[in-house]
């Protein structure tokens, strides 16, 4: 396919200002996205207690109250990731970023103070707002910073961005604890007055304000990130493909790129016509049969593989504390705080010393080793750990109790093996095989994907794993149970490698647009050329 001079320029432009400016922009939407939708289990707990501090909250409203933000997000991917393609990914981006701002502060807001069916239901709503914002976020990211790249380092580019979710993650955390020994030491002395007064709480009255408090904080990152957003010009390769304006791409490029990469495509800008180049993916429209014969391998495998990793990494992360509630004595004894706290500590420990290094382990090596030897490597390791720690689970780690820093690495293992493997390179992929008409739309359909993946495995593993004791009102894992979910985990994981070595194409230090008129003739797996795509 013949090219632009200004796609030919990004693609070969050396790394300058403008691409770190780019990652840290993108990347700070990635780290509210991580903030806003992993915060909410600390604050689930808090909530437990303030408004069920007579009963359990219950395995339903559990499930309700993680899902829902989810279930936003996914239809997010779909709208957003559709209208990035139809309308322009800069005009949507900054709409997502409102969205997101604005219930934000509506989670904080919630009305009623008393009424925990009012307290919830209005908590549901703007949760679900916010993930219809997150979800656009995510194909807005991507597709931008992809197109932005030049194809020697479009991955790290790209693994960058999506890296910043393990800062959130570690953010939501941090403000979690803090904001949680804040209102603890605050309020000692109402707690000693309470006493004193013979009244038994666990939840002092400001302690609904500190919850709240931490949901609200998830607004600032992104509103600080809008102003930046809109000086953003929109892609080059979205206006010159789609828009079919060359002229208006090189201008833009030449505005944020370097001298030496804007003399590569002053020639652009000098003539009086510029023809643009005849693109395969003109000829046909999203989800007709020409697409599904180019593209419907991909799309498959990208979705897939999201679905799968997502069942698995949200299914670990959100539910972090029912999975170690074995080895911890049960927080009756403790104030809302406290758990609250232990909670958002532990989840803090793993963001550290796992996540984080998974997420920068895949940036170093996503462009020397390739995305597919990655994703199955990360699939396949998390496997390992799955059935180590889940065959000897009911007769050796659910038994020692107080010595269990064995499986907290075992644990950690999955969270580095998830980020330095498939939940990274499944934000890659799909940025960089679907032509630019319809690259946001299909990243957003596979994102979707992951998200059903992530509800599917969140409420699975809630219900599967958990039983009420009816005397004393009390839900927790039981251990046989436990020991099951962890080898389905595995088995998951199993079928992520098969889908990933069988569909999943290589798309390293290619061009975007390389790798759009290659599907008639690309081959499947590792670079092994044994699954053409016919």
């Amino acid at each position: 396919m013949p090219e632009l001079r200004v796609l030919s320029a990004l693609d070969a432009a050396r790394v300058q200002w403008y691409h770190f400016k780019a990652i840290m922009i993108a990347g700070l939407g990635l780290f509210t996205d991580a903030y806003d939708l992993f915060c909410i289990a600390p604050v689930m707990k808090m909530i437990s207690q303030i408004y069920y501090h007579q009963d359990s909250i219950g395995t339903a409203v559990l499930s309700i109250s993680y899902v829902i933000a989810l279930l936003g997000t996914a239809l997010g991917q779909l709208i957003f990731g559709y209208l990035g393609d139809r309308v322009g990914r800069r005009k949507v981006y900054g709409l997502c970023l409102l969205i997101m701002v604005f219930s934000s502060f509506g989670c904080g807001f919630s009305v009623c103070t008393t009424r925990r069916s009012c307290v919830l239901a209005s908590l549901a709503f703007f949760r679900f707002v916010l993930g219809l914002g997150i979800g656009g976020d995510y194909p807005l990211s991507a597709t931008i910073m992809s197109e932005f790249a030049n194809k020697k380092t479009r991955g790290a580019f790209i693994a960058a961005v999506f890296s910043m979710q393990g800062l959130g993650i570690l953010m939501s955390s941090a403000v979690t604890m803090a904001v949680c020994e804040a209102f603890k030491m605050a309020g000692e002395g109402s707690l000693e007055k309470m006493e004193a007064a013979g009244v038994e709480t666990l939840a002092p009255a400001e302690s609904d304000i500190a919850w709240r408090l931490i949901l609200m904080i998830g607004a600032i990152p992104a509103a600080l990130t809008f102003y930046w957003r809109m000086l953003m010009p929109e892609s080059a390769r979205y206006t010159a493909l789609v828009e079919n304006n060359a002229r208006q791409a090189a201008k833009d490029m030449q505005r944020v790129m370097s001298p030496t990469t804007m003399s590569q495509i002053a020639d652009d800008t000098s003539s009086e016509t510029l023809e643009l180049p005849p693109s395969s993916s003109s000829s046909y429209k999203l989800f007709s049969r020409r697409f599904f014969s180019l593209h419907g391998r991909d799309l498959f495998a990208a979705s897939a593989n999201w679905f799968l990793v997502d069942v698995v990494f949200y299914t670990s992360n959100l539910l972090l504390s029912q999975i170690f509630s074995f080895s911890n004595k049960p927080l009756n004894s403790t104030n809302v705080y406290d758990s609250a706290f232990e909670v958002a500590k532990l989840a803090a420990i793993i963001a550290a010393c796992s996540t984080i290094p998974g997420y920068w382990f895949t940036v170093y090596f996503i462009d020397r080793v390739g995305r597919v030897k990655i994703q199955i490597m990360g699939f396949f390791c998390m496997a390992v750990v799955y059935l180590v720690a889940g065959i000897p689970y009911s007769w050796y780690w659910s038994k020692h109790e107080k010595t269990n820093k064995g499986f907290m690495i075992l644990y950690g293992l999955i969270f580095f093996f998830s980020n330095f493997g498939p939940n990274t390179t499944t934000f890659i992929i799909p940025a960089e095989l679907f032509p630019t008409r319809f690259r946001s739309t299909c990243h957003g359909i596979s994102g979707a994907a992951g998200k059903f993946g992530a509800i599917v495995g969140t409420v699975g593993f809630l219900w599967a794993t958990k039983h009420e004791e009816k005397d004393k009102g009390e839900v927790f894992p039981e251990v046989r149970r436990v020991r099951i979910a962890f080898l389905i985990l595995g088995a998951v994981c199993i079928a992520g490698v098969l889908v990933t070595y069988f569909f999943t194409r290589e798309t390293m230090g290619r061009s975007l647009e390389e790798n759009e008129e290659d599907d008639t003739d690309s081959t499947c797996a590792s670079g092994n050329e044994l699954f053409p795509i016919e």
